[in-house]
């Protein structure tokens, strides 16, 4: 995977075709909040990485799918008496996300051995793109740890199994939008000096993993769903425990009110922090900061109209992606700040 000198490498083209597996990945993450909303995601009861590609084409092949999804308690105690129909609707969304990972997986494997073979990338950069292959790979598996999770005792899917699965997709996102503007910048410079993670990217980052990690809890626990109020939760600043007698552990993962209660305030302490990080960027990268502040301000606004609607379908999908396009944004302003240094 290293540069020779009668294949040169090739660093603007493999920065192109990261940023467009970036794209794939935040329209994922999108599709993988409509597949929660709609109730879709246990719809495919089986893990077929191969042959599941092919959706049933026959009615005994729905038939057939349908009748596992019968199976399991989901079906049983929330939706008994769906018809077939219904059954597609929901198992549309649930296809369309493992398509789409399949589709992801193969957009990077596939131009990774190609640049590989032709020693075109710089060097440096090929153990970074294994590590970013093999988190894509992870995140395969949690996404059926996930789905396991809600086969067998409960009626959906466990809330700490799908934040991780989540997280881990942000995660490689933010590690591929901070490769791909390595990349770019030796094809601009030539100067193979990747940026560094300073002490505000690497905190204005973990202060937005935070908020990332409960608002995945409050879509794992439909938390969204405790009050239609802002900023006031039916009528009260700290609504207190759904449940009495909770301890503060528990209460702050397991507990809707409260797991929805710092998803809104926390949303605060990020924005301070991005704030900071997108004034810091700004003789860097004006573009950067300019990111940073739209896609901050929008999604706090998209998040109090999410909550006052009754979690909205539309609003909702758009609320998780600006998330997605905030975390791009957010690695983009720590990149240049770790530039500039």
């Amino acid at each position: 995977m290293l540069q020779s000198a009668h294949s040169p490498a090739r660093p603007r083209a493999i920065a192109n075709w990261l940023f467009a597996v970036a794209v794939l990945i935040v329209l994922m993450v999108v599709i993988g909040g409509i597949t929660r909303l709609t109730e879709s995601g246990l719809s495919i009861t089986q893990w077929k990485p191969v042959s599941g590609i092919i959706p049933p084409l026959s009615d005994a092949q729905w038939q057939a799918e349908f009748d596992n999804y019968k199976r399991i308690p989901e079906y049983r105690q929330l939706n008994q008496g769906m018809t077939l129909g219904g059954f597609k609707q929901i198992f549309f969304w649930e296809y369309l996300h493992r398509l789409l990972g399949r589709v992801i997986g193969l957009a990077f494997a596939l131009p990774l051995l190609w640049f590989a073979a032709r020693r075109a990338i710089p060097r440096g950069y090929g153990w970074r793109l294994v590590a970013l292959l093999a988190l894509g790979g992870l995140q395969g598996a949690v996404g059926w740890w996930m789905v396991k999770s809600g086969l067998s005792v409960r009626t959906d899917v466990a809330h700490t199994r799908l934040a991780t699965h989540l997280l881990v997709a942000l995660f490689t996102l933010a590690g591929i939008v901070w490769t791909a503007l390595d990349l770019r910048r030796l094809a601009r410079t030539g100067e193979n000096r990747p940026a560094r993670l300073t002490l505000l990217g690497g905190g204005t980052l973990a202060v937005l993993f935070v908020q990332l990690l409960f608002g995945a809890l409050v879509a794992g626990l439909n938390a969204g769903l405790v009050t239609d109020q802002w900023p006031l939760m039916n009528g009260r600043f700290f609504p207190g425990p759904t449940v009495a007698g909770r301890g503060f552990l528990d209460a702050l993962i397991n507990d809707p009110a409260i797991v929805h209660f710092v998803h809104r305030w926390w949303a605060w302490v990020a924005l301070a922090a991005l704030v900071v990080l997108a004034r810091a960027v700004r003789g860097t990268d004006r573009r950067a900061s300019i990111a940073i502040h739209s896609a901050v301000g929008i999604q706090i606004l998209l998040g109090i109209a999410t909550v006052m609607s009754q979690v909205n379908l539309t609003l909702a999908a758009l609320h998780q992606l600006t998330g997605a396009l905030l975390v791009v944004a957010t690695t983009w302003g720590a990149h240049g700040v770790g530039r500039r240094r």
